[in-house]
Formats: C-alpha cells, structure tokens, sequence
C-alpha cells in the first residue's frame, strides 16, 4: 500500500475513490454484495469459508484502512448503511451466526468482532478504539488442553445508540440495552444491562444512568 499512500497524498485523497472503486469490483467478483457509495483506504484481507454472498455490505459504507473479512459455514457479516470503519478492525462469523452493524454506527481502530454465535450491533453505535466483542469461550476443564476443548456460546446484542469507550471487552450472553455507555478498559460478562446504564470497571458494574 505504499505507492496508493503516494498518490492519495499526491492527489489531495482523490486517488482513494478510484482505488474504492476498483476494490469494489473486486469484492462483487467473490461474490460479496455491496451498495453504492462504498470507500476505502486500504486493502480487505478476505478468508472465506463459506459463502461469499453471507457478507453483505451496505450503501455509504466507509473503511479507513485494512480490514479482514472472515466468515465459515453458514456465517454471515451484515454491514448496514453508513458505517464507518477505521483501520485493521476483523469481522468473524462462525457456524450459523450473524455478525451484524447496524446503521450509521462507528467502530474505532483494531476492534475484533468474533461471532461464534449472533453479534448483534444496533444503530448509531459509538464504538471506540481496540473493541472486542467476543460471543464464544473455550473450556478450560484440567486435564486436556485449551485448545481440544469445546466452545460454549452466548449472543452479544447492542441496543442503539450505546457508547463503548477505548478497549473495553464484551464476551458472551451479554445484552446492553439503547443508551448504554460503558467505561475504558471494562469488561462486560454475561449479563443484561438496562436501557441508558452508565458501567465501569472489571467485571463491569452499573454506577448510574444517563439524565
């Protein structure tokens, strides 16, 4: 990426539109379905697994850098309209999984979306810098490795319009509902968490609400 760097900084950016147009025909040649609009900065990494008609991207999409795409068996990626994506974020859905951002939300730089079941992202989301969203757990039992061990699975659902700041964690069976804003650095288990809950900490706790 170099030399695209070179001639968007010689071209005041534009080269960006023509490099997003031909990156899109690239991705409707796999297969990917993909709105109008669409702009990029970067180059995806694409790993699929299953079907490349399970990732779906919207109109008025717009990526700020690398981005990988992964999906296996009947996984799906949903992104709806005018999502913004900064850079080296990795979108994954496993299994039966849905994988979806919902519209107008914003993800920071290097978030991880890991689906082995449903992520489920609402609209006008605030998602900040080194996300992770995490819907599957090994086990852990003594006596055989991690790795060899089963997943257990819990959906990850977003209401909209919640706020997770920098570097905050959320692992399965976790349901924050609309207005939820969750502090830096905290982890958010299991859990349901109501409408407009301001949470902090490890494992995260409810301190108040928004007025």
């Amino acid at each position: 990426m170099p030399m695209a760097k070179f001639l968007a900084l010689l071209t005041n950016k534009r080269y960006w539109y023509l490099h997003s147009w031909l990156i899109k025909g690239v991705l409707r040649a796999y297969g990917i379905r993909i709105g109008r609009r669409f702009y990029i900065e970067g180059m995806p990494k694409l790993r699929i697994r299953g079907k490349a008609s399970d990732i779906v991207i919207g109109d008025n999409v717009s990526i700020f850098g690398d981005t990988d795409f992964r999906n296996r068996e009947s996984g799906k990626i949903i992104i709806e309209d005018g999502v913004t994506i900064d850079n080296d974020c990795r979108f994954v859905a496993a299994n039966q999984a849905t994988l979806r951002i919902g519209e107008r939300t914003s993800i920071g730089p290097f978030s991880i979306f890991n689906a082995g079941v449903d992520i489920l992202v609402g609209k006008d989301c605030m998602l900040a810098g080194s996300i992770v969203l995490q819907s599957s757990e090994h086990g852990i039992v003594k006596g055989q490795r991690i790795r060899e061990q089963a997943h257990s699975y819990g959906e990850i659902k977003l209401g909209d319009d919640v706020w997770l700041a920098a570097g905050v964690t959320v692992t399965k069976g976790a349901v924050l509902e609309d207005g939820c804003v969750v502090g830096a650095k905290s982890l958010v288990r299991k859990g349901h968490y109501e409408p407009n809950s301001i949470l902090v900490g490890i494992p995260a706790r409810k301190i108040r609400e928004r007025v």
